[in-house]
């Protein structure tokens, strides 16, 4: 059944190749309920540049069940043309805005084997996790080229559509984002003392690893400091860090931990006056 859906986006991850689908981002965000929707297979790069959305930006969209994916908040858009970019949730007060709504129905998970446990029994596959302590924040080599294979079969595509494209299109859909050289990931305890390393896919960690090494004219080493200290050092001390957790299709249901982060959540932490606010204590000013 084809409905039309209102959305906030909450999280993108960064870009992956697909040779069916060139290259593909995993859309999470939460609809004006507070209840959790993905959107997938979704190849954000063909978008029309009006059509690119950013995350806190509410868009429009014609959507379907995607029946191919158990997992419960998985849609299709079912035309990509009735995608429509609305307003954006800001950062006033303190991001009060953008609280109201990710925690407006969502449960806080701090226990990562009851999350896994209710993914198994209901096929839940998005939430919001906070974790007790945050210990590290770590990356690892990867190849630094996506695969030929890949890169073969959807050049070949290309060529076989180059009947109906345009020399612009077809150059288009050969440039693809860069693939990061990193794996990036926290390591954290949760409320039982667990300690767990999950990967960080946020699109916003992959881009700012790019201008951290723009900023630091190639050095490699420059960059990866300065990633660490904003998703780290700055996140730990500023702000009261939240990770938007998802499954991926592939370990979902079976994985003893089918779990990534496929988004960070960090308002700026509370001050204790704050604090007494919320109760609904005086103080004076």
């Amino acid at each position: 059944m084809i409905e039309r859906k209102k959305i906030c986006i909450m999280a993108k991850t960064y870009p992956t190749l697909s040779e069916k689908y060139d290259e593909l981002v995993c859309t999470a965000g939460l609809l004006e309920d507070g209840s959790w929707i993905r959107i997938y297979p979704l190849p954000f790069r063909k978008l029309e540049y009006d059509q690119r959305y950013k995350k806190y930006q509410w868009i429009e969209a014609d959507v379907e069940r995607n029946t191919a994916d158990v997992r419960v908040e998985s849609y299709k858009i079912f035309n990509i043309e009735t995608l429509k970019k609305l307003g954006t949730i800001g950062t006033e007060h303190a991001w009060s805005k953008r609280n109201a709504l990710v925690f407006k129905l969502q449960k806080v998970y701090t226990n990562l084997e009851e999350l896994i446990s209710i993914s198994r029994a209901t096929n839940i596959s998005l939430a919001i996790f906070k974790p007790t302590r945050v210990l590290d924040f770590v990356w690892e080599d990867v190849e630094r080229e996506w695969p030929k294979e890949k890169l073969e079969a959807i050049k070949a595509k290309a060529s076989q559509s180059s009947l109906f494209q345009s020399p612009e299109e077809i150059a288009r859909e050969l440039q693809f984002v860069r693939k990061l050289p990193y794996r990036f990931s926290y390591v954290f305890e949760d409320d039982s003392g667990k300690r767990s390393t999950l990967m960080a896919e946020d699109w916003e960690v992959g881009m700012l690893y790019w201008t951290c090494l723009e900023a630091a004219h190639g050095d490699e080493t420059q960059a990866l400091k300065k990633v660490r200290q904003k998703c780290f050092d700055h996140f730990i001390r500023d702000t009261d860090l939240h990770f938007f957790m998802g499954t991926t299709k592939a370990y979902h249901g079976w994985s003893s931990n089918p779990f990534i982060i496929v988004g960070l959540y960090y308002p700026p932490r509370k001050t204790q006056l704050e604090f007494v606010f919320d109760r609904g204590i005086a103080y004076a000013p």
